[in-house]
């Protein structure tokens, strides 16, 4: 689900001289007659409620199948064939200076210690460091790039105790969403014996005397079906020095068994606080155990999931939450101590006060540091932040360096110091350090790309309407000296799903195509997060439609308004933002010059079967039911490519081992496209990747060759 700057004056000067266009010089023509590798029409069909649907490459699905695993090299040497030119040398050198560039994240404190990542560059994981007090020497605590010979081992989770001894940590393989966790000591940089299996998604909570944390896992495989392997989440409490064998179970929702379930304890040790969500969806149940009382039963605070209600953390006796109940762009509540211990169970009846009323902005999180309220808002798509008393008294705005994202806020309620990871689509990440009794805000880690100059490009913010009147902002990312001629090439790339906000982030990689005279265009579609949950709500279930028309008229607009016209417009999205261009695709190919579908949700009728894909109801709905069924057949993107249509030409990428998005429906997609491609039309390309998932700890060297593979392509086929 998801996705910087310094050229200098002599390339610049050497970019404008040989015209700003993407030309080809390869060799090759743009579209050349392909003959793809056969794909057998099985004999399947299902009925769904009285329809009958086939599904000829069902056996595509079973990716250890010979059959399947000759089909996918097959399509690779194709590929690879097709985008192995000198243009694509040259894209992946350039995207190799691009991102050789220092990242940092946002140091934790404990103590007088401070955690965080680094990649020096071109390292191919972040190595985390621990540095003893502001002005000492970083010294390496772990470094997953020395586990793995290819890079592929992630650290994709990390808790540190209370007191700062001890560091809880998850490692993740070949990109898949399977953790094992370990347990360092920091001192002695020495793991312990301690090692838990069946984790996915879980974040660990230690308790106040550092001799345990709470953790969530899934069932032990064998124990239950196969299927049931990623379901059935329970939380349980690790002892340190226990085998897991004797892991304590604390919680569970055997009535139903695609709850997902998150663990916190508060900053001052006293509360464990459960929070179970339905599916992928923020509506929240949270359950308490006061852990300095002697009643351990987790007790009901908020239950019957009528609103999202996320726990930050405790201050004395009042425990905060961010909530949207009565409030769609939500707002900061407050519990008291004697409400919580005693618990609520009856919906939403839970004595509560209202900290910070709702606003105009969206409120996106907050965390309390200096016993204040710091929190994030969403104003028109772009992180802003204000302080607050703990009794709601306004402390008005932390000024951010420019229009932009925070990708990390941390700190504690006892720290007088808070640390901002800030960035833009023109500035790479840099973390700050607010200090709270000068007011002033410090590079504590600085960023950048010594060949970009952020200075040579705007940034700028348009509003135009979707097809049923609903105005939709987007964010434009182009060259100052660009000219508006009609013949730029776009880069349109967009979610539009589970209330995820794109705000302006950072890539790298968005330099190959900017460098050229392209655009980036990134509109805030309906089912996203930046408007509040009514604009989430507008793009789910049966108005998943709202986010394909606000997409397809963000293209007709950047064509109406003189940027650039259909051959030269590209459309990308990945995972969800791949089920929006692969839908869009189908309806409106006569809009797009190329597509870039990046491991998407394909299949509308059979997603829910696999891996993780049940936890998506809450927002698709299920073919299983009638009337669900209905809609998603009817958006579905391999359901909707019809013979002998023109269909641009088209990447499809997955990887092997998606445990996330099933890379079958990937691989069906694209069998169908290249069956139903009129001649002339296309190409229809997939790219399978190897010992990858779904893009979360994907290593440095990969995600290079990757981009270079989508740039490759739309540098040919792009007219």
């Amino acid at each position: 689900m998801a996705k910087f700057w310094l050229i200098g004056s002599a390339a610049l000067l050497a970019a404008a001289l040989t015209m700003i266009v993407i030309s080809r010089d390869d060799g090759e023509p743009a579209v050349s007659p392909l003959l793809y590798p056969p794909a057998r029409l099985a004999d399947v069909s299902d009925d769904y409620h009285g329809t009958t649907v086939a599904d000829p490459y069902r056996w595509l699905e079973d990716a250890d199948a010979p059959e399947t695993v000759a089909w996918v090299e097959a399509q690779n040497t194709l590929t690879a064939r097709q985008l192995e030119t000198t243009e694509r040398a040259r894209i992946r050198s350039r995207l190799t200076e691009l991102y050789n560039y220092p990242r940092l994240s946002a140091p934790v404190k404990r103590g007088p210690r401070y955690l965080y990542t680094l990649n020096d560059g071109l390292q191919n994981q972040a190595v985390l460091y621990v540095q003893e007090g502001l002005a000492g020497a970083p010294d390496v605590l772990l470094d997953p790039n020395a586990m793995s010979p290819d890079g592929t081992v992630a650290l994709t989770g990390m808790s540190v105790s209370h007191d700062g001894r001890l560091l809880a940590y998850a490692l993740s393989r070949s990109g898949s969403d399977r953790q094992e966790l370990l347990i360092r000591d920091i001192t002695t940089r020495q793991d312990r014996p301690d090692r838990l299996l069946w984790a996915k998604f879980t974040n660990m909570s230690w308790t106040a005397d550092g001799l345990g944390f709470y953790y969530t896992r899934f069932p032990e495989p064998g124990s239950v079906s196969r299927e049931d392997e990623n379901y059935f989440a329970k939380v349980y409490y690790h002892r340190l020095g226990d085998p897991q064998s004797k892991d304590r179970l604390i919680f569970e929702r055997p009535d139903n068994r695609e709850i997902v379930l998150t663990t916190d304890t508060s900053s001052d040790g006293r509360w464990l606080v459960l929070t179970s969500y339905k599916g992928s969806s923020d509506d929240s149940e949270v359950h308490l155990v006061d852990l300095r009382s002697e009643v351990t039963v987790p007790r009901a605070l908020f239950t019957g999931f009528a609103a999202a209600h996320v726990f930050v953390d405790a201050v004395g006796d009042r425990l905060y939450f961010r909530s949207n109940r009565g409030a769609p762009r939500s707002r900061v509540i407050a519990v008291e101590a004697a409400a919580a211990r005693e618990g609520a169970g009856v919906g939403d009846a839970v004595a509560t006060a209202v900290v910070v009323p709702e606003q105009t902005d969206t409120l996106s999180y907050f965390a309390i540091v200096n016993r204040q309220l710091v929190v994030v808002y969403l104003r028109n798509a772009s992180d802003h932040v204000r302080v607050f008393q703990l009794d709601g008294q306004d402390g008005g705005e932390i000024a951010l360096p420019a229009l932009g994202s925070l990708a990390g806020l941390t700190g504690r309620p006892n720290d007088r110091e808070l640390f901002l990871r800030f960035s833009s689509f023109t500035h790479a990440p840099t973390v700050y350090r607010y200090d709270f009794g000068t007011r002033s805000l410090e590079t504590f880690g600085a960023s950048g790309v010594r060949s970009v100059d952020p200075a040579a490009y705007a940034v700028s913010q348009v509003w135009y309407p979707s097809k049923d009147g609903t105005n939709v902002s987007m964010f434009l990312v182009h060259r100052k000296d660009l000219p508006r001629d009609g013949e730029r090439p776009v880069f349109l790339t967009a979610y539009g799903g589970f209330n995820i906000s794109l705000t302006p982030q950072f890539d790298p990689a968005n330099f190959v195509w900017l460098e050229r005279g392209g655009i980036v265009a990134v509109p805030n579609l309906r089912g996203g997060g930046e408007y509040g949950e009514a604009w989430h709500r507008a793009g789910t279930f049966e108005r998943k439609q709202n986010v394909f028309d606000d997409f397809i008229a963000a293209g007709e607009w950047l064509i109406a308004q003189g940027y650039t016209h259909p051959a030269r417009l590209a459309i990308e999205g990945g995972s969800n933002g791949g089920l929006l261009v692969g839908a869009v695709m189908v309806q409106r190919p006569e809009l797009y010059g190329a597509v870039v579908c990046r491991v998407p949700v394909a299949d509308m009728l059979r997603y829910h079967h696999f891996t993780v894909g049940r936890f998506w109801i809450s927002e698709y709905g299920s073919a299983d039911d009638a009337a669900q069924f209905k809609y998603l057949y009817a958006y579905s993107p391999l359901h909707n490519v019809k013979d002998g249509t023109a269909y641009p030409p088209t990447l499809v990428t997955t990887a092997d081992t998606d445990d996330r998005v099933a890379p079958g429906m990937a691989k069906k997609f694209a069998a169908r496209l290249q069956a139903a491609v009129a001649p002339g039309a296309g190409p229809i390309l997939i790219r399978v990747e190897t010992k990858a998932g779904h893009g979360g700890g994907k290593p440095v060297t990969k995600q290079i060759d990757e981009q270079a593979d989508i740039f490759a392509f739309l540098q040919r086929y792009l007219r």
